[in-house]
């Protein structure tokens, strides 16, 4: 029987891999000896966020991997079409697709610019369905074929909607694209999402927050590993779920989560959608 408890050999397509938790999801599967497309829209260095497509690969093939760097705006259908195909080209096929780029403005309704909710709306509600739109006929034909989207359960507890309405509609947009694929799709290809249990330390949650680090945060890592142990389960089985981080790893016994943290010993600030 083949051993799925590894992603050598699997081509994954992860959106705004350039960066911090799609790029750490990207090294991680590169540790297996993975085929990963970094698609994302940095291929210059951008002035306060590090790293580009480019950069990216480099660290992904470094590891172990084999990195394919793809400039691709997911908002458009055509280029997201373009990235999929050239995906196939240089590796065969798509087996996992990460739905991790994303967009967010923790604004209320009048401090909102329509402007960004086009942003937020096209990048997270339009984004994540053209990318498993264009992604699912290749995963259809895969072994163990996975959609993992980096977006929160479902919870209509007007306190998540209440400081920032079109953030949270934005994300939702994600996690219903999860629930509806997955009875769509069962049994033929699995449909996940994945939530941190507290905020994660990346570049963008420094520069929208106005820090430089945060010694209450986990580091993307833990989202990695816990998006490998999902990836590489039973895609036949294991569907429609909206896994929490830590959840995942205690399931495979991972239960000491210090070196996760930031600066272990500092209580971690909780991520929101989670009661």
């Amino acid at each position: 029987m083949t051993d799925t408890r590894t992603l050598k050999g699997k081509t994954l397509f992860i959106t705004g891999a350039s960066r911090g938790i799609g790029k750490a999801i990207a090294l991680r599967a590169a540790r297996d000896g993975a085929n990963v497309v970094i698609a994302a829209k940095t291929s210059e260095p951008h002035p306060k966020l590090p790293g580009t497509i480019f950069s990216a690969a480099e660290e992904v093939e470094a590891a172990g991997g084999k990195a394919l760097p793809i400039l691709c705006d997911i908002r458009d259908d055509a280029q997201v079409a373009e990235a999929v195909a050239r995906t196939v080209e240089a590796f065969g096929g798509v087996d996992i697709l990460v739905n991790n780029a994303s967009a967010i403005s923790l604004t209320g309704t009048l401090d909102t610019p329509l402007k960004r909710w086009d942003l937020m709306m096209g990048v997270n509600g339009r984004g994540t369905f053209a990318c498993a739109q264009a992604c699912l006929p290749h995963l259809l034909k895969a072994e163990n074929p996975h959609i993992l989207t980096l977006s929160p359960p479902l919870n209509l507890n007007p306190r998540w909607f209440q400081h920032h309405t079109a953030y949270t509609i934005a994300k939702y947009a994600m996690s219903l694209c999860t629930l509806g694929m997955s009875a769509e799709f069962r049994g033929k290809v699995a449909v996940n999402s994945l939530w941190p249990r507290t905020i994660i330390g990346t570049a963008a949650i420094a520069m929208l927050k106005g820090a430089a680090e945060f010694d209450n945060c986990r580091k993307p890592e833990i989202l990695a590993d816990a998006a490998h142990a999902i990836l590489t389960r039973d895609a036949r089985t294991c569907t429609g779920h909206f896994f929490i981080d830590d959840e995942v790893l205690a399931e495979e016994g991972v239960t000491d989560l210090e070196p996760y943290a930031v600066k272990p010993g500092v209580p971690l600030a909780p991520d929101i959608f989670l009661d």
